[in-house]
């Protein structure tokens, strides 16, 4: 949508589901209004009523991007990251599904270990990222999980299940530090 006045021209870009949206979100750096002209701001209520629009429109675009886009915290609690997902179920495409993410605080890790992961997973909960890393910081050795030796000879396998974040690690490595981030969704 084009909204056009003689001093100013704001794009505002909807959500249009099959478009081929793949450049993300973004708030344009530039001003929709000359920056000259604000010294010279007269109280008139037409002029006013314009500068007003503006500002409410340049919110909104960043209201917008804000809201769509993945926030980077990673906690050891559940937590929302604004991510949206596809939902094939769903009669609109415009119908998507939030991402959650938790961290579980593995500790140390040897051959195994099975942590649980404070998470009741129900019937509609898919997992769409299992991840994570495991750190022999006096040797500086970082695996990523989950991790195979290029020969195939070793590996480090990272699965959960009901209750737990499952991990073999038949690297013969101990690690000091292990931690593993995981991204769901609920329906």
């Amino acid at each position: 949508m084009l909204v056009r006045n003689t001093k100013f021209e704001v794009t505002v870009m909807a959500y249009i589901p099959g478009a081929n949206t793949n450049t993300g979100e973004f708030v344009q750096t530039t001003q929709i209004w000359d920056i000259g002209q604000m010294g010279d701001i007269s109280l008139e209520p037409t002029r006013l009523r314009e500068i007003l629009v503006r500002l409410a429109l340049n919110l909104n675009q960043i209201a917008l991007a804000l809201n769509t886009k993945e926030t980077g915290k990673y906690l050891v609690e559940e937590f929302v990251t604004s991510g949206l997902y596809f939902n094939s179920a769903a009669k609109s495409q415009d119908q998507l599904r939030p991402v959650y993410r938790k961290v579980i605080d593995i500790g140390a890790l040897g051959a195994a270990v099975a942590i649980a992961h404070g998470l009741t997973i129900g019937d509609t909960w898919s997992f769409v990222k299992i991840y994570g890393v495991a750190s022999d910081y006096p040797n500086n050795n970082y695996y990523p999980l989950p991790w195979v030796k290029a020969d195939g000879t070793a590996n480090i396998e990272l699965r959960l299940d009901d209750t737990n974040v499952v991990i073999t690690n038949d690297t013969g490595l101990t690690f000091p530090v292990c931690t593993v981030v995981v991204e769901y969704l609920k329906q």
